[in-house]
């Protein structure tokens, strides 16, 4: 069935107020120490649907949605994109192996050059018609460079927002990247900002790439260069695997299963 029908309708839903809080999720045991110790302590959920899934052993499916982060461009290889490195992670985290009766698979659904406007046109059929658990949003780089203004930005972010929460499934933002090419847009940051003063309302989980890439860079993780490739703009390898490891952890704490000191990196 369309879900054409339901994005409007969802739309109104979206305008009309915040959603409501998740409920609380139980720790599962397939966690690794010490992430198992620190889910004794029950953690509220923001991630409903996958606390529940996870709860349960329930296979789990992902889909990575956004630009050209989300699809790799910088990454030597597919697998070497944030998406498949996050599958792993997951798996890894949860120790999923050949006798687990768990699976977890992230479906990569970035698209180069894509702004807010882009994304809303192809929600239905790159995202909900993969029937995902969960939808990790990565958003908000390329509209301060073309020109979309940020007043237009919230409202398909907010609407796409609905729509994916009105199909059952949880979804995750993703910010802005820290990059040289993006620093020198003026206004650029206000579009952060409004996708965080937006999550905040709706309760949404965001991950925080543009302050994790810069606690990457002032703890000595990684430098500027090992991090964003010549362009100015892109993630390397090397960028991207960090990035997959810091999603896996906010999806887990997302899901109530790990405290967020654990998720710090």
């Amino acid at each position: 069935m369309s879900l054409r029908p339901l994005l409007g309708l969802v739309l109104a839903a979206a305008l009309a107020g915040p959603a409501r809080a998740q409920p609380d999720a139980p720790p599962i045991p397939g966690l690794q120490a010490p992430e198992r110790a620190a889910a004794v302590e029950r953690v509220p959920a923001k991630l409903g649907r996958l606390a529940s899934l996870l709860g349960r052993d329930g296979d789990v499916r992902i889909v990575a949605f956004g630009s050209s982060s989300t699809e790799g461009a910088g990454a030597t290889s597919p697998a070497m994109a944030y998406p498949a490195l996050l599958e792993r992670d997951l798996e890894e985290r949860l120790q999923i192996g050949a006798a687990s009766r768990r699976s977890i698979t992230v479906v990569n659904r970035g698209k180069g050059g894509d702004t807010a406007e882009e994304m809303a046109r192809r929600l239905e059929r790159d995202v909900l018609a993969e029937r995902p658990d969960l939808v990790v949003w990565q958003t908000g780089s390329n509209d301060p460079l073309r020109g979309v203004p940020v007043e237009r930005f919230v409202e398909l972010t907010r609407a796409g927002i609905a729509a994916i929460r009105a199909t059952g499934a949880d979804v995750v933002l993703m910010d802005q990247q820290w990059c040289r090419k993006l620093s020198g847009v003026e206004g650029a940051d206000r579009y952060g900002e409004a996708l965080h003063a937006l999550a905040a309302e709706l309760n949404v989980p965001v991950i925080r790439r543009r302050a994790l890439m810069q606690s990457w860079v002032s703890h000595g993780l990684m430098t500027p260069a090992q991090m964003i490739g010549p362009d100015g703009l892109h993630m390397t390898d090397a960028g991207y695997r960090q990035l997959a490891k810091a999603a896996a952890a906010q999806i887990l704490v997302g899901a109530g299963l790990i405290q967020p000191s654990l998720a710090r990196n």
